[in-house]
């Protein structure tokens, strides 16, 4: 059965940023970035550049694997369909915090998961400003590593009352009325922020610097890598009716906490229906 190393697969990304991402920062011309579904959703030739160097090296070394790729999906999206029932695939997300990318600003991240039988076995994040990563595979838990410091592990912050908790919430994909509702209870907690950077937001809570994550449209690149990591540091995640988050779900919100009290209490009061 064909296996998958992650520290090759880390090898790859920081590659892949090292040839065709680093060099495009700051530096794209008008038609290097172009829309997707609408004006916030963007695509640039780093983002594509860098997918096609990664699919390219895991085909390479893994020829058996089902590669997801963000790009990939966009241009061909019954691909993604093929996730649920892979034996073994690679999901990539080239450039997660494209937006950030393509403003210049320096918050964006390399995201890989490794998927076996339906569940996520590994996870990477990359930062190639940083040149670390955080990454876990399952049951090993949670590492930083790179940038020539020894590896750390990772743990999650402790529980904490509702006022004082901090934490990120992405809430532009609820609908309006949600929205309102969810923006209006965030006055509970002491501290709520968004990088538009899923990479960075998972790093940020794996590390133990914020008490809880939301998210509702579930894109397996953007949370499959970081929903383990977090979870191999200690966090409790589970959709918003409790159950697991599996890689084909593509919807039913997202919440991450210390442990399964402080799930219930912000489901309850701050991320209602």
């Amino acid at each position: 059965m064909t296996t998958i190393d992650i520290n090759a697969l880390a090898l790859i990304l920081a590659q892949a940023a090292e040839a065709e991402i680093r060099p495009r920062f700051r530096a794209l011309a008008k038609g290097d970035i172009r829309t997707k579904a609408d004006a916030n959703d963007l695509v640039t030739a780093a983002d594509e550049a860098a997918e096609r160097f990664i699919k390219r090296e895991v085909t390479a070394q893994f020829p058996d694997v089902l590669f997801v790729g963000e790009e990939s999906v966009a241009a061909d999206p019954a691909l993604l369909a093929k996730l649920a029932d892979a034996d073994l695939a690679i999901v990539v997300d080239p450039i997660d915090g494209t937006f950030n990318f393509a403003a210049g600003v320096p918050l964006f991240g390399v995201m890989a998961a490794i998927v076996s039988g339906g569940k996520t076995i590994g996870g990477i994040i990359y930062d190639p400003m940083g040149d670390d990563f955080v990454m876990a595979e399952k049951g090993g838990g949670a590492w930083q590593t790179g940038d020539h410091r020894p590896a750390a592990r990772l743990k999650t912050r402790g529980s904490a009352p509702l006022e004082a908790m901090t934490g990120m919430a992405s809430t532009g994909f609820l609908d309006r009325e949600r929205r309102a509702r969810v923006l209006t209870n965030l006055a509970k907690v002491a501290f709520v922020s968004n990088y538009r950077c899923a990479a960075h937001e998972y790093r940020t809570f794996a590390a133990g610097h914020v008490h809880y994550l939301m998210y509702n449209k579930l894109m397996p690149w953007d949370h499959l890598a970081g929903t383990l990591i977090a979870q191999e540091a200690g966090a409790y995640a589970a959709r918003f009716d409790g159950s697991p988050y599996l890689p084909h779900h593509v919807d039913g919100g997202l919440l991450l906490a210390p442990d399964q009290e402080s799930w219930e209490l912000l489901r309850r009061d701050v991320f209602v229906d």
